[in-house]
């Protein structure tokens, strides 16, 4: 599977941003998504996932209450929305997709074998 992320920008402390992350290449609701960042000189987070089905997510401490992850299956994107944004939240943000069918969240980078290129997302303070 082929991924896609966009939507990254800059916007000011409090702002909103939804990032999206396009799919192509395969039956795209077989597959979890994550998205994770990475700020200068630190190491890559988990921010949020979601199921195959979208029946279950889970968000990092960091964001809960702020970002909200969501798909359509149908038009084959998974969306972070970005609520309050602060200039912690600073960093390139990337989705991430593994073949999974069940219930299971996965929150390791590395159970996910397929990366989109990423798009960077600034808050101004």
């Amino acid at each position: 599977v082929q991924l896609q992320a966009s939507g990254g920008g800059l916007v000011q402390a409090g702002g909103s941003l939804r990032l999206s992350c396009a799919a192509s290449g395969r039956t795209f609701s077989n597959y979890a998504v994550g998205w994770f960042r990475q700020a200068p000189g630190k190491e890559r987070e988990f921010v949020a996932t979601i199921t195959s089905t979208g029946g279950n997510t889970h968000h990092a401490d960091s964001v809960k209450g702020r970002f909200t992850i969501s798909r359509d299956n149908a038009g084959n994107t998974v969306y972070l929305q970005m609520n309050s944004l602060k200039p912690g939240d600073t960093a390139v943000y990337y989705c991430a997709a593994r073949y999974n069918g069940g219930s299971r969240i996965f929150v390791v980078s590395y159970h996910y074998p397929y990366w989109g290129q990423g798009t960077q997302v600034t808050v101004s303070s």
